[in-house]
This record gives structure tokens, C-alpha cells and sequence, in this order.
């Protein structure tokens, strides 16, 4: 596996650490479990990071030296390419011959590397893009900067390496067909799982009473980073017409902000804190650090509502932990969300991001407990629809048709070169 840019170690929720480092330490341990070994390839970004660094039984994490040791923006990763390529090779050059069976690369700058490495061991290269630049460009949110052309062109570079891609939607595979000319038998589509064993539902006043919230509350909830694309400022404006148009709300309402920044880094929360202030709800909306996965559970099952209204998702982890909790979900309709929601069963899903929008199904459902009560229902039964051991089996899959493929392309070469003329 490679993860260039974000380690599977790193804390979800801040910085570029977010659903991508919890689809690979959840996809990796139950790869392992089932008897694959994973060795997952990241930046180091500390002197004090050990490599290589057990992350599960049978799943190791190396940490490779390339540029400076500390965390870099993105943006400024293409540069230590060459470098975190050496460093790749470099591991693999003190293993046995054809150690590796498979790379699986996730995010378009560690397909970069991976195709280097998928050349070098003569192995397949499966790809997961997480997000699309083509796809995040067609709906951007105000304030936030389009991708540049160097990540369009990089990630058709991994698009045309790549023996098979793994889309998390059957809507991210017509996407990866229409907009970067993928075939359609290079794609396969793999839902993404939930831990469906500490996701669960659970006792709400307890789970208040761990994460410092008052019982008779009507809780909103956001989890995630803190950047225009996530859109947290929908859920703060939301908040301020809630309360301007029922302003006995403010006596009971408190919206949550779970996340750290990300992207432009403190500026993002500071804007945000800025916004609560300028709409009168400093006193309804409560910014809190990014959770670990025993809070992060408490948090949900804390909430009445959790709210997604990202401008662009390629699946949608948070919804889905989030109903495994039994806690019903409102998101935008983008990308993978209408898969990862079940409209009118696990939660509802909102054409735009205007907060008139949003109200009119928020305001129903925190008035309604009945309307409530059967989305929480149906969100856990959704959300048993989708787990990691599932994800893991698919993958498999994936993996035996991508080798398959290969020594039957191999077979072909060898056959023509070795055919009289």
C-alpha cells in the first residue's frame, strides 16, 4: 500500500488525515486477518517515527525520509516524488525476489510512486483515487481554490497505468469512465465498510454525559476537517436560522464542530469562529478537537442529527459510522453520499447548500421524534449493509483479477514475440 501524503498513524480529522487514513488502517488489518500481509509505504514527517512500525498483526507501516521532517502541505509533496520513489525501491531491494504481489496505491500522488514500483516488480498497480480533481472542480465551494492542472494531469497519468481502479460508487466508476477515459472492465466498484463492532448503538444520555454535553439537549453534529470542501459553515448558518426563525431553540440547540483545520490550516477555524459570531450563535455552536474512535462513537450517539454538507465526496465514512450508531444522517446529495445515505430511510439527503434548504428537513426532524425514531432505525439497518470485512473480500477479488490479468497479458507478449513472422 501506499499512502505518500497522509499516515495510516496520523489522527483523522485534521491536517490531510480523514476518511482515507481510516479506509486504510480498517481495509489493511482485515486484509491481514484474512492472510494477506500489508506493508503500507508513508512520508516521514518526524525523526522520531519508527520504520518499519507495526500498525496491526501482519500490517507494518515504513516511514520514508523524503524532504523535510515535518508535515508539508500537498501542494508541495510532487517535488519529494523522486525521493519517496528511491525510498520505496530502496525496501524493496532488501526483500526476497517477487515479495510484493500487488500494489495498491491510494490518492493520485502515490500512484505516481506506485507506477515507478509497479513497473520496476513487474506486479499490478490498483489505484483508489478517494477524490477526483476533475470531479471537485465541477463544484467547488466559495472561498476554496480549484485543483491545478498538475493534479488533473497526474491523476490521468495513474488512470492509464493502472490495471484496475477501485471506485467506492457505481457514480465514481461512470466518473472515472466519462471524465478520464478509464475502460469500464479496468474498473471495479467497492464500498468502503464501518467497523460494525464499535460503531454501534448505544445509550445516549451516557454517551452525553461522557463527552461533556447536557441530556435534554437537541444535538447537531458535524465530524471532519475544517475546509470549505466539508462545508462546516452550512451547519453554522443553518444553526443561525434555526434559531432566528424559532428562538426558543437557542434554550436547547447546541451544534457541534468535531474536526481540526486543514488545507489553509488555523485561518479555516478562525473564519469559522468569525461567522458563529457575526450570526449571534457563539453561544449555540461548540468547536471541539478532532476525536478518537471511542469519543468519536460517543459523539455520535450523542447527537440527534448528524450533518453532512460536503461539496464533493467520493463515499462518505462519516454517514456511515454515524447511522451504524443508529443516529440518522442529512447530507448533500454529492457524489457517493446518495449511496452511503438511504433517502427517507436512513436520513435525508439536500439538493444544495442554502440553509433555507436545510432547515425546512432539520427543523422537522428535531421537532419530530416519530420522523426521528424510524430514521435511526433504518440507518442502522443501512449502515449493517456495508463492513470492512466485506470490503476487505472484495478487494481480494480485485487483487486476484488484476494478477490474473497480468500473467495473461504476459502470456500474449510471449506467444507474439516467440510466433514466426
Amino acid at each position: 500500500m501506499l499512502s505518500v501524503h497522509t499516515s495510516p498513524l496520523d489522527q483523522p480529522g485534521t491536517g490531510d488525515a480523514g476518511g482515507l487514513n481510516v479506509y486504510l488502517v480498517e481495509l489493511s488489518k482485515r486484509l491481514a486477518m484474512a492472510g494477506t500481509k500489508v506493508e503500507i509505504f508513508t512520508r516521514a514527517t518526524s525523526s522520531s517515527q519508527r520504520s518499519p512500525a507495526p500498525l496491526a498483526p501482519g500490517v507494518l507501516v515504513h516511514h520514508v525520509e523524503a524532504g523535510p521532517l515535518h508535515p508539508v502541505e500537498k501542494h508541495d509533496l510532487p517535488a519529494q516524488l523522486c525521493a519517496l520513489t528511491a525510498g520505496v525501491l530502496r525496501t524493496e531491494a532488501s526483500r526476497p525476489r517477487g515479495w510484493y504481489d500487488i500494489v495498491h496505491s491510494h490518492y493520485w500522488l502515490s500512484g505516481q510512486v506506485a507506477s515507478v514500483a509497479s513497473e520496476r516488480w513487474n506486479v499490478p498497480l490498483v489505484h483508489s483515487m478517494h477524490t477526483m480533481a476533475k470531479v471537485k472542480n465541477r463544484s467547488l465551494a466559495e472561498g476554496d481554490k480549484p485543483e491545478p492542472s498538475m493534479r488533473v494531469m497526474g491523476e490521468q497519468q495513474v488512470v492509464d497505468y493502472s490495471d484496475k481502479i477501485i471506485a467506492n460508487t457505481a457514480t465514481e466508476a461512470q466518473e472515472l469512465v466519462n471524465l478520464y477515459g478509464a475502460q469500464s472492465h479496468q474498473t471495479a466498484v467497492v464500498h468502503p465498510g464501518v467497523d460494525l463492532d464499535h460503531f454501534t448503538p448505544g445509550d445516549t444520555a451516557r454517551s452525553r454525559g461522557r463527552v461533556g454535553l447536557p441530556r435534554d439537549a437537541q444535538v447537531l453534529l458535524f465530524v471532519g476537517r475544517v475546509q470549505p470542501l466539508k462545508a462546516p459553515d452550512v451547519l453554522v448558518r443553518l444553526t443561525a436560522d434555526l434559531v432566528r426563525r424559532n428562538p426558543t431553540l437557542r434554550d436547547s440547540l447546541i451544534s457541534v464542530i468535531c474536526g481540526g483545520p486543514s488545507g489553509a490550516g488555523p485561518e479555516r477555524l478562525d473564519e469559522l469562529h468569525k461567522l458563529a459570531a457575526e450570526l449571534g450563535v457563539t453561544d449555540v455552536v461548540r468547536f471541539v478537537p478532532p476525536a478518537n474512535r471511542d469519543d468519536l462513537a460517543d459523539w455520535y450517539r450523542s447527537a440527534d442529527i448528524v450533518v453532512v454538507p460536503s461539496y464533493s465526496e467520493s463515499f462518505g465514512l462519516v454517514a456511515i459510522e454515524a447511522q451504524a450508531c443508529g443516529t440518522p444522517v442529512v447530507a448533500a446529495d454529492v457524489g457517493g453520499l446518495a449511496t452511503a445515505v438511504r433517502h427517507g430511510h436512513s436520513g435525508l439527503l439536500v439538493a444544495d447548500h442554502e440553509p433555507s434548504s436545510w432547515h425546512s428537513l432539520v427543523s422537522d426532524l428535531l421537532a419530530g421524534d416519530q420522523h426521528r425514531e424510524r430514521l435511526a432505525l433504518g440507518a442502522r439497518t443501512h449502515a449493517a449493509e456495508f463492513s470492512w470485512t466485506a470490503t476487505a473480500a472484495a478487494t481480494t477479488r480485485v487483487y486476484r483479477d488484476a494478477i490474473a490479468g497480468r500473467r495473461i497479458a504476459s502470456a500474449g507478449r510471449d506467444h507474439h514475440v516467440g510466433s514466426p513472422a
